[in-house]
C-alpha cells in the first residue's frame, strides 16, 4: 500500500469517523428521546417492530448494498475514462430499482395486517398488532429515499467525496429526534414515525442527491436492460437480495424472538443493540465506509496482495474495540442510567436493559471486523460466496437464538447474537485468507489472541474493583454514575495501553505515536 494511497484512505476514515462519531451521538440522543417518550412500554415494542417489514423490503433490493455492488462498476468507468457511460448505467439502476420498490411499496401498504402478522408472531395482542401497523405504514415509504440515496452516496465515493455523504445519517437522526418530541403530546410514539418519513427525505434524499449534481450526476428517466453493466448489477446484486446477511439477520431476528418474551423486551434488546452500535460504527463502520472505494481500485487493477494488507491492516485497529467492549461492559449499569433513565425510562427498565447489554457488547469486535472483511469480498465483485456463506450462518444460528430465548429470555437472545456474529466473522476471514493467500494473517490473530489475553482478565480485575469500590450504587445520581464510568473507563484504559505497551504490541505504540502527532489512524 502506497503513502499515497495510505494517506487517503487515513483522511477519509477520519472524515467517516467523524461522522459516526457525531451520528451516534445523535443517535444516541434519539435513543434517549425514545426513551423518555415510551420507556420500555409495549408502544415502544412496536415501533421497533415497525422497522421490520421495511427492513426485509431494504434488503430486498439490496439497499444497504447499493455502494459495494455499484461503486465497483462506476469505479471501472472511472479508471477508463468512460465516466459518461458510468452515468448512464447509474440512470439504468436507479430508474429500474426504484420502479421495483415502488411495487413493493404499494403491495407492503396494502398487505400490512397480513405481513406484521407472520413477523411479530410471538405477540398477539390485538393492541400492540394495531399500533405495528400504523407505525409500519408511516415508515415503508421512507425505504424509496434510501434506496435512491444509497446510489447518491456510492457515486460520491467513487469520486471520493466522503463529507457529504458522512451528513445524511446526522440530518436522518434529528429528523427522527424533532418529529418524535414535537408530536408526542398529539400521537406519542408515532410521532417518531413521522420522523423517519421526513428524515429519510432530507437527509438520504434530498442532500445526497444536490451532493451527487455537485459530482456530475444529471438525471433522465432512461432504461436499458440489456445493458451489459446493467446485467452484471443484477448478477452482482441478486445474491445479496436472496441471501441472509448478519446485519440484515441481526436486526430481524432479536425481534422476531423478542417478541415471544415478555413485555418491554424488544424494547431492551433495542436499546442494547443502539450501545452495541457505537463502537462498530466509530471502528468498523467509519474504517469500512472510508477504505472500500479503495479495496474496489486495488481489486480493479488486480492488487490484492496491497488489498490484503489494507485489511489486515483495519483489522488490527480494530481489535482494540475490544477492550473498548470490556469497558462499556464494566460501567453497564451507569451507562444505561446516563444515556437512557429519564421520563418513562425508569430504574427497572436501566436495569433491565444492563442485564441484557452485557450479553450483546462481546459481539461488538466480530460486528465490527464483519464490516471489513465481508467488503473484500464485494470490492472484487464476489458478492455469490458471502451470501450463501451467511444464509447458512443464519439459519444455522436459529437454534442459538431459539435455546437462548428458552432459557435466558432476553439476556439470551443477546447471547445468541453475540455468538452467531463472532462464528460468522472468523470463518468468513479464515476462507478469505485461503482464496486469496493472505500470509499476513497470522499477525492478525497472534494480535486478536493478545489482546484478549490482556483485555478480559484486566477487565474482571476492574469489576471487582467496580464492585468493592461503588458497592450499593444501584440509585445513584447523574453525577456520581458519570464519575464511575470516568474513573473506571480511565484506570482500565490506563491499564491495558501500560501492560500493551510493555509487552511490546505494536498497534498500541503506534497509536499512543498517532495520537500524539495528530495522524489519521491508518
Amino acid at each position: 500500500m502506497t503513502h499515497s494511497l495510505q494517506k487517503k484512505i487515513g483522511i477519509a476514515s477520519l472524515i467517516m469517523m467523524g461522522s459516526v462519531f457525531v451520528s451516534r451521538v445523535i443517535g444516541l440522543f434519539r435513543e434517549m428521546a425514545v426513551a423518555y417518550v415510551g420507556g420500555v412500554d409495549v408502544s415502544v415494542d412496536a415501533y421497533v417492530n415497525a422497522f421490520m417489514i421495511p427492513e426485509i423490503f431494504n434488503h430486498i433490493l439490496a439497499s444497504g448494498f447499493l455502494s459495494v455492488t455499484f461503486i465497483p462498476i462506476f469505479s471501472g468507468y472511472l479508471a477508463r475514462n468512460r465516466e459518461d457511460d458510468g452515468w448512464r448505467v447509474f440512470k439504468i439502476i436507479l430508474n429500474s430499482s426504484g420502479i421495483l420498490l415502488l411495487l413493493l411499496i404499494a403491495i407492503g401498504m396494502i398487505f400490512t395486517p397480513e405481513l406484521i402478522n407472520i413477523a411479530a408472531k410471538g405477540n398477539d395482542d390485538p393492541e400492540f398488532r394495531s399500533q405495528v401497523v400504523r407505525m409500519t405504514r408511516i415508515i415503508i415509504p421512507a425505504q424509496l429515499f434510501h434506496l435512491t440515496g444509497g446510489l447518491f452516496m456510492a457515486v460520491q465515493f467513487s469520486k471520493e467525496k466522503f463529507l457529504i455523504p458522512a451528513l445524511s445519517p446526522l440530518v436522518y437522526n434529528l429528523g427522527i429526534i424533532i418529529g418524535g418530541l414535537v408530536l408526542k403530546p398529539f400521537i406519542g410514539m408515532e410521532g417518531f414515525c413521522w420522523g423517519v418519513l421526513a428524515g429519510a427525505f432530507l437527509g438520504p434524499f434530498l442532500l445526497q442527491m444536490w451532493g451527487a449534481a455537485r459530482v456530475g450526476m444529471s438525471y433522465n428517466l432512461s432504461f436499458g436492460f440489456r445493458h451489459p453493466d446493467f446485467i452484471k448489477y443484477i448478477r452482482l446484486t441478486l445474491p445479496l437480495m436472496l441471501g441472509l446477511s448478519m446485519m440484515f439477520s441481526l436486526e430481524v431476528l432479536f425481534k422476531y424472538f423478542g417478541n415471544f418474551l415478555p413485555e418491554g423486551s424488544v424494547a431492551a434488546l433495542n436499546y442494547s443493540k443502539i450501545i452495541l452500535l457505537i463502537p462498530v460504527g466509530l471502528f468498523g463502520q467509519a474504517i469500512g465506509q472510508a477504505s472500500y472505494p479503495f479495496m474496489a481500485h486495488l481489486a480493479v487493477e488486480n492488487r490484492i496482495s496491497e488489498m490484503n494488507r489494507l485489511i489486515n491492516t483495519a483489522l488490527r485497529y480494530i481489535s482494540l474495540v475490544i477492550p473498548f467492549s470490556v469497558v462499556l461492559i464494566i460501567v453497564r449499569q451507569e451507562l444505561v442510567q446516563i444515556l437512557l433513565q429519564r421520563g418513562e425510562f425508569d430504574a427497572g427498565a436501566t436495569t433491565l436493559t444492563a442485564s441484557v447489554l452485557v450479553f450483546m457488547l462481546p459481539g461488538a469486535f466480530a460486528l465490527s471486523a464483519y464490516t471489513i472483511v465481508v467488503r473484500g469480498y464485494y470490492a472484487t465483485q464476489n458478492t455469490l460466496y458471502p451470501a450463501v456463506f451467511g444464509s447458512i450462518a443464519v439459519l444455522c444460528s436459529l437454534p442459538v437464538y431459539w435455546l437462548g430465548m428458552q432459557w435466558f429470555g432476553a439476556r439470551g437472545v443477546a447471547l445468541a447474537v453475540s455468538i452467531s456474529v463472532i462464528a460468522q466473522v472468523v470463518l468468513l476471514y479464515m476462507l478469505w485468507n485461503r482464496r486469496t493467500g493472505n500470509r499476513e494473517s497470522r499477525s492478525v490473530y497472534y494480535l486478536y489472541a493478545k489482546i484478549i489475553l490482556i483485555g478480559i482478565p484486566i477487565g474482571i480485575l476492574a469489576e471487582w474493583f467496580r464492585q468493592w469500590a461503588f458497592a450499593g450504587t444501584e440509585s445513584i445520581g447523574f453525577a456520581k454514575a458519570l464519575w464511575i464510568c470516568f474513573f473506571v473507563g480511565a484506570g482500565y484504559s490506563l491499564l491495558f495501553i501500560g501492560i500493551g505497551y510493555l509487552m511490546k504490541i505494536e498497534e498500541i505504540k503506534m497509536l499512543i505515536q498517532k495520537f500524539l502527532h495528530r495522524k489519521p489512524l491508518l
